[in-house]
């Protein structure tokens, strides 16, 4: 499945204009490496997806869902 879809199907992000907004911004990565909406989607990807104050990484199960496995907020500090 492809990358945009994923995180579409799976409400990670709600439109997939908006997923392929952030892949193609090398907001959502592998290993380090950025992304591309068309990445193909493997059970067991790890995937660290940084979409607005949130940087979230999951596991893609077996099933094409999706594990959380660590979540953080990004604090902005005011001027």
């Amino acid at each position: 499945m492809r990358l945009d879809k994923f995180l579409k199907q799976n409400r990670i992000i709600k439109r997939r204009t908006v997923a392929q907004e952030v892949s193609k911004a090398g907001l959502v990565k592998k290993d380090g490496r950025p992304l591309k909406p068309s990445y193909e989607v493997k059970p067991g990807d790890i995937l660290e997806i940084s979409y607005g104050t949130k940087i979230i990484i999951v596991k893609v199960t077996d099933d094409m869902k999706y594990e959380v496995l660590e979540e953080k907020t990004i604090k902005i500090e005011e001027w």
